[in-house]
């Protein structure tokens, strides 16, 4: 079958070890925020300038420590880094506020990057995927090697898009979230219907929940059209069109501070949605 490869590889210059497995190890740097570097702030007291803007001063660079493919089928592109898991990794560590003792679920986490960086400010965070290609071990196992950011408890569960049949457990563990993160996993119309189904779910819980949702528009030039179309993200919409009942939409401007060494391109879209109807259960 037709193998991919995340950009990430080749746009930066990060260290890369090869392991016996066939994965391999890559370090991420990225620059340290001013509330991880003050001792006095990483207990949650965040520094803020004359404006009132959060300080968000950068001069100290540390590395996460990600275990990873390099190439896979598309079926198994959540065992590669992608540039939204960078964005989005991004947008929590610029608005610390936000996600600062919250308990987050992440949808579709793939390797880890954006739940290990949630988990600096968190008070839980639940990391989910389908458990293919041996993923779900591959997060725990990217959590111990990056221990020293993983400041709050943490929960790996696999939740597939494609069956919502979850036990009492999981959705038990599934409610406790107040906030949802999902990057990079609109890939294939299949998946994306079932995200979709999957954040409809969650967002008619009686838990209130915020979900922001990063991803990258891939173009194509289609001869039906005979133009150049993003079908993937066209077909997350519809499907966002077809199961919401009142959600509003909201897309983030990406001009908030780079952390992470990657090519932030005009095509990258971070979106906030949240279920503006009184909480019930889904049906």
């Amino acid at each position: 079958m037709h193998k991919v490869t995340s950009e990430i590889y080749t746009e930066t210059n990060n260290i890369s070890e090869k392991l016996d497995n066939g994965n391999a190890v890559t370090k991420f740097a990225f620059k340290c925020p001013s509330y991880m570097i003050d001792p006095t702030s990483t207990g949650g007291t965040f520094k803020y300038d004359d404006d009132d803007d959060l300080d968000v001063d950068r001069d100290k660079e540390e590395t996460l420590v990600i275990e990873h493919s390099e190439s896979t089928e598309l079926n198994l592109v959540g065992l590669q880094v992608w540039r939204g898991a960078l964005l989005l990794a991004d947008y929590v560590l610029s608005h610390p506020d936000l996600f600062k003792d919250q308990i987050i679920l992440e949808l579709g986490s793939g390797v880890g990057v954006t739940g290990i960086v949630a988990s600096y400010l968190a008070k839980k965070v639940i990391c989910t995927d389908i458990n293919v290609g041996g993923i779900l071990s591959l997060i725990e196992r990217n959590f111990q090697r990056n221990r020293a950011y993983v400041r709050s408890s943490y929960n790996v569960e696999e939740v597939n898009f494609l069956d919502l049949g979850w036990s009492r457990r999981l959705e038990e563990r599934l409610q406790e979230a107040n906030i949802v993160l999902a990057a990079d996993v609109i890939y294939d119309d299949k998946i994306t219907d079932g995200f979709v189904r999957t954040l409809s779910k969650l967002l008619y819980m009686k838990k209130k929940k915020t979900v922001y949702v990063a991803l990258e528009k891939r173009y194509v030039f289609t001869i039906a059209d005979l133009d150049t179309t993003a079908p993937m993200y066209e077909e997350f919409l519809r499907c966002v069109e077809k199961y919401r009942m009142n959600w509003s939409v909201d897309y983030i401007s990406i001009d908030f501070p780079r952390y992470f060494k990657y090519d932030r391109v005009q095509h990258l879209v971070l979106m906030k949605i949240q279920n503006n109807t009184k909480s019930i259960a889904y049906a």
